[in-house]
């Protein structure tokens, strides 16, 4: 399975979660180390581009194409059993629970959770501390512009 990350030139070199690790997001409590990505390049996008503004938007931006062997253990989290509001702005503590207790357990080395930003679609979330972390390769990654028009006022 390929999944895609949107990084910045001087991180796209390797995967480690530590980026995340230093503010704490959706699916992590500050100080535990996942690694986001997405099912697609648009969804990759779409999740970055709700935290930036053209104003604070870099130049450096890489799409890194992230190669997941099928014989990876992947955990699902059905929408159904999110806590109520799970997709709320700013996030709750109960889904960084959720994916603090997944790098925790350490028992599969890939999170499947639905998109906050594109109902419908998923993002994959990696532990980079699970013992099938290294088999999972950056396959390429090139620059990647953002289209000035998402950003302007209608």
């Amino acid at each position: 399975m390929h999944v895609y990350r949107l990084s910045r030139n001087k991180y796209a070199s390797e995967l480690s979660g530590i980026g995340a690790s230093k503010s704490g997001n959706r699916w992590n409590s500050k100080g535990v180390e996942i690694i986001y990505c997405a099912s697609s390049r648009a969804l990759a996008m779409a999740e970055v581009s709700v935290h930036i503004s053209l104003i604070t938007l870099p130049k450096d931006f890489v799409m890194l194409e992230i190669n997941i062997p099928k014989s990876i253990s992947i955990e699902i989290l059905d929408e159904k059993n999110l806590p109520e509001n799970w997709n709320d702005f700013p996030h709750t503590y109960k889904t960084q629970k959720l994916g603090d207790i997944f790098i925790y357990s350490n028992e599969n080395c890939i999170l499947k959770v639905p998109s906050a930003v594109v109902k419908g679609d998923y993002n994959y979330l990696i532990n980079p501390h699970h013992r099938d972390f290294k088999k999972i390769k950056i396959l390429n990654f090139y620059k990647f512009p953002f289209d000035k028009r998402l950003f302007l006022a209608k």
